[in-house]
């Protein structure tokens, strides 16, 4: 099984609650395509939302999500590097690079920018790393989303986009 990331993008904006109905509609989807959801971030303003999966492949996640209207879907294998720690994710920040990177030169430069994540408060809990190694989705928890902004411009990583978002497990869904 490999795990695999699908970003989407939402205009009009997903709900909460329009998340929850999508979640519990692909029920039966996860099983015939032998998918299992592990988490999804959904943006506060509702219109990006980050799901990961372990599957077969990158396609049995797109059948999945193939009946669910959103304006970009994008899914990708890669690899899941992990803190450890227990904090609640609650920024993303989404990096593209033109050429292949590697994890440890951006976290080298990470590291040597420590200093600048403790100003703002700023906690690095993990990635997803794409398997071309041109795309990287990291996950913070940080008292809002411009503290993360300015804690990686003032150590210098790269970045596309950082938003807010509010994290949902399987946990959230026991009591339906």
């Amino acid at each position: 099984m490999a795990d695999i990331i699908l970003e989407r993008q939402f205009n009009p904006a997903l709900s909460p609650d329009g998340f929850r109905g999508m979640a519990m509609e692909s029920v039966d989807c996860l099983n015939l395509y032998r998918v299992e959801w592990m988490e999804s971030l959904l943006a506060e303003d509702g219109s990006r939302l980050l799901c990961r999966f372990t599957a077969p492949d990158t396609e049995a996640v797109r059948m999945v999500a193939k009946g669910h209207e959103s304006s970009a879907k994008t899914a990708w294998p890669g690899t899941i590097h992990d803190t450890g720690r227990k904090e609640t994710v609650n920024v993303v920040v989404e990096r593209q690079f033109d050429a292949p990177v590697t994890v440890e030169a951006l976290q080298a430069i990470e590291n040597a920018g420590a200093w600048c994540m403790d100003l703002h408060q700023v906690t690095f809990l993990r990635t997803f790393f794409s398997s071309d190694c041109k795309r990287m989705i990291c996950l913070y928890q940080a008292p809002d989303a411009e503290s993360v902004r300015l804690a990686q411009r003032q150590a210098k990583m790269p970045l596309e986009r950082v938003w807010s978002c509010r994290g949902f497990t399987c946990a959230d869904f026991t009591d339906t």
